[in-house]
């Protein structure tokens, strides 16, 4: 027993065998990737030099684990700046968005060619999300006016969590070639973030609606409708994308469905040209109108 403990005590008082050094070329390339802070390039650069290098393996490792260690701290503490910033921010501030001219070709109730103007604005807090859109179509011949189409929603989010969010709508249409003067609509319900990535984005939506068409010959009509909708963004590639969204007002007097299909090519960092073709159906028109209309667009959008 004596033996066996004098023996435990001589290997517990042996030094740790220190870890291999790194050899100094390897270890300034290291470096260099751990200051661009780029994590791919640091974890490709640590694994060739592993391979080249295996007794520096272990300190190879240590030096990873502190760098990934850093950047997590960095990470958290922008994450809390910027909800900090989020939560003091005005009614006014942190709002971003597009803007949007070109031109239009329409068939269906109207066959012409005008001038289209648009405006998208985001504003993302902490937990609400609040988007605005105007969408304009407009043309005028011999002073008479020939097209006139006038779109615009806002849309408020509640974040449950990353995927599931809580929407409201309130929405005013003016489309007198498809028959009324105004058009009011306000909906309520949930949404989910169907597929949230780098590459692709898919939303769905959908709840009780309430309509109100006022119409151009005189007499207005209120309903209740069912309101659905999907949103899809697909980057095909570093600058081209692919959208795609579909809306509906499922009511038993009349039900209105849009699609609007588009291409976004992007020129520069903040100008982007994009092609789209808009359809839109009702049920049930006014007498003598067709039930389809059709938009085709070619845009510039400004991003600020």
């Amino acid at each position: 027993m004596k033996k066996i403990f004098l023996t435990a005590l001589a290997a517990a008082m042996m030094p740790t065998p220190a870890l291999a050094n790194i050899p100094p070329a390897v270890d300034a390339m290291i470096d260099a990737a751990i200051a661009n802070g780029d994590e791919k390039e640091v974890a490709a650069i640590a694994k060739f030099a592993k391979q080249t290098n295996p007794d520096s393996g272990k300190a190879i490792d240590a030096k990873l684990s502190a760098f990934y260690t850093a950047q997590a701290a960095k990470a958290a503490a922008a994450a809390a700046a910027d909800a900090a910033a989020k939560a003091e921010a005005g009614l006014l501030e942190n709002w971003r968005g597009t803007g949007e001219l070109g031109a239009f070709r329409s068939s269906g109730n109207s066959s012409n060619t005008g001038i289209t103007a648009g405006l998208n604005l985001t504003r993302e807090g902490n937990k609400w999300t609040h988007n605005f859109r105007a969408l304009a179509d407009f043309q005028r011949s011999s002073g008479v006016t020939i097209r006139e189409q006038f779109i615009a929603a806002i849309e408020p989010h509640y974040n449950v969590n990353d995927r599931l969010f809580i929407y409201g709508l309130a929405q005013f249409e003016r489309d007198r070639f498809q028959g009324y003067s105004a058009r009011y609509a306000a909906s309520a319900g949930v949404g989910y973030k169907v597929i949230d990535n780098d590459t692709m984005k898919l939303n769905v939506k959908g709840g009780p609606a309430w309509r109100q068409t006022q119409f151009i010959g005189g007499g207005s009509d209120s309903s209740v409708s069912a309101f659905g909708a999907a949103d899809l963004a697909w980057k095909l590639s570093p600058t081209i994308t692919f959208n795609q969204n579909a809306a509906a007002y499922i009511e038993s007097a009349n039900t209105t469905v849009s699609s609007l299909t588009a291409f976004d090519a992007k020129l520069s960092d903040r100008i982007t040209g994009r092609l789209s073709y808009q359809v839109k159906r009702d049920s049930n028109p006014p007498v003598g109108l067709e039930k389809t209309d059709t938009l085709s667009r070619v845009t510039v959008i400004y991003g600020f």
